[in-house]
């Protein structure tokens, strides 16, 4: 192959490579992430605990606020069926975020 071939191919191949980068590559590159290293067995452990923690304090609160539920129904309150589940999709989501940020600190430790 001549010089002039090599300089216009090697160009060219890599823009290919670049080209058929995932949509995550891509946005991690762009975000400057992407250097993500592996977890420790610690942080593996730390992490396992808090999801344990939060899924029982979520079921906690769902046993709790599901009876009041049935009892609104049996009831028939419409206006405290509604409050009783925004209150649970609140506390569900206020829980998964707490989870989430909890194991963000751990990741990057």
């Amino acid at each position: 192959m001549t010089l002039h071939l090599r300089l216009i191919i090697i160009p060219l191949t890599i823009e290919i490579q670049n080209f058929m980068k995932s949509a995550y590559e891509l946005a991690m590159e762009r975000m400057g992430g992407g250097d993500d290293q592996p977890l420790s067995d610690e942080q593996k452990a730390k992490i396992a605990e808090i999801d344990s923690k939060y899924k029982a304090k979520i079921a906690e609160r769902k046993i709790f606020l599901e009876k009041n539920l049935s009892d609104a129904q049996a009831q028939g309150n419409g206006d405290e069926i509604e409050l009783i589940r925004r209150q649970m999709n609140d506390e569900i989501a206020d829980l998964e975020t707490k989870s989430e940020s909890e194991k963000d600190k751990v990741r990057n430790t």
